[in-house]
């Protein structure tokens, strides 16, 4: 693959209303992807994967913890939604074909 090419890292899943104790270590070191402003993303191998850490976490069931986005982390640091990733998938040639709407099985 190019480098410049932005590709499908893994599965993530994106918690707008997590509260967290030190905010400023995710956002200031580029640990957090760069298009996300509150809340935390988890990633991982599926979605589902995603979806249950948080919940050993912070021992609450998932729909507790805001609005739930799933969607991708990209080579590039950003979070994707399913459908953008589609486009982004295909154009690096991670999927044979256009998706409109990607899941985690498209690519791995």
């Amino acid at each position: 693959m190019r480098t410049d090419t932005e590709y499908i890292l893994c599965s993530a899943v994106w918690f707008d209303k997590v509260p967290l104790e030190n905010e400023e270590v995710l956002r200031l070191r580029g640990f957090s992807p760069y298009n996300i402003d509150r809340g935390i993303v988890f990633c991982g191998w599926r979605h589902a994967n995603c979806m249950y850490q948080p919940v050993a976490i912070f021992g609450k069931s998932t729909h507790e913890l805001g609005e739930v986005g799933q969607g991708f982390l990209t080579s590039k640091n950003r979070f994707v939604g399913r459908e953008e990733a589609g486009k982004i998938a295909f154009e690096a040639g991670q999927t044979d074909e256009l998706k409109t709407y990607l899941y985690s099985e498209d690519v791995w």
